[in-house]
């Protein structure tokens, strides 16, 4: 698809009312928003405009049969002020990994990254200055067709918004093995964003909540003992000096944050072994002295330490201290904002883009 992306800038910015050192989680909005539609077949008229409400019909097929589906992106600044990206061809893969389970046109990888390089490029002065802080991306899909019945639609938009962040999770993690919910099963959706997984986590959340921990460690759905991934993100364990990690089987998300972290510790000499775990394993482990670190991996956390796992009438307490967590959080922070060499090619700049289109 060779579109030229047109800007159309807002004329009443609401930058000069941020507080970067104070940012609400997920409240507030930069100025403008990415938008390109799918109909008869073809993604046309991609645009940069001012962020605003989507007029949407009561009976977009979305909103009835959940044919959404998202990404989560980070642009951050480098050391000579250069907004830059993290890996975004790999989001627009698993972007299309998503759509095509569930029934929904993928987007050229080339428009996807080249939309996310130019809403940052227009919107870098929302990128907050501060270490551990960024600003969150979120590109989403959605089925706009008005109509009443099964069937996958025919219209849909995609958009990008974007989102000033702070550091989520400053302190370590606390999370509950849940033993009575799933989040997904082989043959379900499992491996995609579709926006339904995370519904269907919410009220299994509140009660992890209730109980006095952050998120939920899901466990497999055929027997309640494999664990899989937390609620955001995907999950690790320092056993014995070596890592090992849930493989990303049909039910497990693909995280790149994941992919990432597994690099970087093989470039550091440590093992890493990708298998199925179970609770009991972990429990065992942490019996024998064995269990030495577990942190959680994505997008939003990059690197969340875990200081205790909850499990039916259990308390499994992860040891205080984590060297290889913290190197972890300060390797990837160091490497999206260039204070580190990036060796893998990661990282890629963004054109600043000053002039309305």
């Amino acid at each position: 698809m060779e579109q030229q992306i047109k800007i159309t800038r807002t004329s009443n910015s609401g930058l000069q009312h941020i507080d970067f050192d104070n940012i609400p989680l997920g409240t507030v909005f930069t100025d403008h928003m990415f938008v390109c539609d799918y109909q008869n077949g073809n993604w046309q008229n991609p645009r940069i405009e001012p962020l605003q409400m989507i007029p949407t019909h009561p009976a977009a097929m979305a909103l009835h049969y959940g044919q959404a589906i998202f990404e989560g992106m980070k642009a951050t600044v480098g050391q000579d002020k250069t907004p830059l990206l993290f890996r975004p061809e790999e989001n627009a893969k698993r972007f299309n990994h998503s759509a095509v389970r569930m029934g929904m046109p993928t987007v050229p990888e080339t428009l996807f990254v080249e939309a996310v390089k130019q809403i940052v490029g227009v919107e870098h002065n929302w990128i907050p200055p501060q270490d551990g802080s960024a600003l969150y991306l979120r590109p989403f899909m959605y089925a706009d067709e008005p109509f009443i019945g099964m069937r996958a639609a025919t219209s849909y938009k995609f958009i990008v918004i974007c989102s000033p962040a702070g550091p989520f999770f400053t302190k370590k993690i606390r999370l509950y093995a849940e033993t009575e919910f799933i989040r997904a099963a082989d043959g379900g959706t499992g491996e995609a964003k579709a926006a339904g997984n995370y519904a269907a986590a919410i009220l299994p959340t509140e009660k992890a909540k209730a109980k006095g921990y952050d998120q939920v460690l899901w466990l497999d759905a055929n027997e309640h003992k494999y664990v899989q991934e937390v609620g955001t993100m995907n999950i690790f364990f320092k056993v014995s000096g070596k890592f090992i990690t849930p493989s990303t089987s049909g039910s497990i998300l693909k995280g790149i944050t994941r992919d990432s972290v597994i690099t970087l510790l093989k470039d550091k000499g440590f093992e890493v072994e990708e298998r199925p775990i179970t609770i009991d394993e972990v429990i065992q482990f942490s019996k024998e002295g064995k269990l030495e670190e577990a942190f959680g991996t994505g997008t939003a956390v990059a690197i969340a330490m875990v200081e205790a796992i909850g499990y039916k009438d259990e308390v499994i307490t992860l040891p205080t201290d984590n060297p290889v967590s913290q190197d972890m959080k300060t390797t990837l922070d160091d490497i999206k904002t260039q204070k580190q060499e990036d060796k893998h090619g990661w990282i890629i700049p963004v054109d600043v883009e000053e002039k309305v289109g």
